[in-house]
């Protein structure tokens, strides 16, 4: 009687949707149902000690400060964060303008096809090596970001500015921050540059492959399809002076933000990195650097001759670790950029390193507390 009864009802469902069944057919068979995964549960961070033996030897602040923009080196913050007023709108200073623009994986000449992954899957570690993923759920997808561009009323058409790069936009902190420090004279008149990322994380997706891979790649979109399309549009000059040029970024941003000065440093001589992602998350596996951006403190800085380089980086006492599957010791934030402080002190680097109480990874207070003055450093003289 029931399988009657919810036959019955089936038919009665069709010929009210007004696909009814022939006459002596049977009524078409429910769709299965397709369950989603769970969701992957990231362990929680534990929270770390900045004089943990081993980390870098740092000047621990008075709460509520930051390090100065004259010194170098290491220095421990927090745990209270208060938002810089420099990160707030002035209305006394010179407002400048803000433009919008979007770019096609069509128009890239970098990125002309995009990758992505299926939704609610990641990837597979290689039995036969821990340190590599296999993503065989990614896949060709076309993308399509925007690119937000900050012109200070204090630029004058025709002249070549400095300007900064900044990943994941758009970042309305930084313009405004930008706004105020020039109107303060702390920094140059620059252009900021907001650029959307290509779509996804991590391995198997478009953000992943642009961000932690470990080449020039991604220096050369922005080169080839972003800047010219900004001193197009906005009638403005961009520098070709790579100590006038910067770059920034937040988690696998700021690996991006590495990357294109390490590997163009013909283009960009400034870097600014929070919670920086130097650990293992290049894909596709590359041979010649194994370790993804963990290979930046365990091999690649310190078997280089030192670079051009000044670099601002910050990571929390709570940053991320181990967030997926992989169990390859190379998936600790805080470790990553601690030892990387220590390396690019090593090898006599201007670097401001910053360790802070009490925040998480890419923590929104900590960058209002902090962006001013780590700006402020970045241009400072080297």
């Amino acid at each position: 009687m029931q399988t009657t009864a919810r036959a019955a009802l089936g038919v009665l469902m069709s010929m009210l949707a007004g696909v009814g069944p022939v006459a002596g057919q049977a009524a078409p068979a429910q769709p299965a149902v397709v369950q989603e995964p769970p969701p992957r549960l990231r362990p929680t961070p534990p929270t770390r000690d900045p004089a943990t033996p081993g980390f870098v030897q740092a000047t621990d602040l008075p709460d509520g400060t930051v390090p100065p923009a004259d010194r170098n080196g290491n220095f421990i913050v927090g745990p209270t964060h208060t938002a810089a007023p420099e990160t707030v709108a002035i209305a006394a200073v010179p407002k400048g303008t803000v433009h919008e623009f979007t770019v096609t994986a069509a128009e890239s000449t970098v990125y002309p096809t995009g990758i992505a992954r299926d939704a609610g899957t990641f990837g597979v570690p290689d039995p036969a090596n821990p340190a590599r993923l296999e993503v065989p759920t990614s896949r060709p997808a076309p993308w399509t970001r925007k690119v937000t561009v900050f012109v200070p009323q204090q630029y004058v058409a025709g002249t070549p500015a400095p300007f900064i790069v900044g990943a994941d936009g758009p970042d309305p902190m930084l313009f405004t921050t930008l706004e105020n420090l020039i109107a303060q004279k702390r920094i140059p008149v620059m252009i900021g540059i907001s650029i959307g990322n290509g779509g996804g994380d991590a391995q198997g997706s478009q953000r992943g492959l642009e961000y932690d891979t470990l080449s020039p790649r991604y220096a050369e979109f922005v080169e080839q399809d972003v800047l010219p399309q900004v001193e197009k549009r906005f009638n403005v000059r961009l520098t070709k002076d790579p100590e006038a040029r910067a770059t920034m970024g937040c988690s696998s941003g700021a690996s991006a933000a590495l990357s294109m000065a390490w590997y163009r440093t013909d283009l960009y001589h400034r870097v600014l990195s929070y919670s920086g992602t130097y650990v293992n998350q290049q894909w596709p596996w590359n041979p010649d650097t194994p370790q993804g951006a963990w290979g930046y403190h365990a091999r690649i800085v310190p078997e280089s001759p030192r670079k051009p380089l000044r670099i601002w980086m910050h990571v929390g006492d709570r940053d991320l670790y181990n967030p997926n599957i992989m169990r390859d010791d190379m998936h600790d934030w805080v470790v990553a950029n601690e030892r990387l402080a220590a390396v690019l002190a090593a090898k006599g680097y201007p670097y401001q390193f910053v360790f802070v109480k009490n925040a998480g990874h890419c923590d929104r207070a900590v960058k209002a507390q902090t962006l001013p003055q780590a700006l402020e450093w970045l241009w400072r003289e080297k």
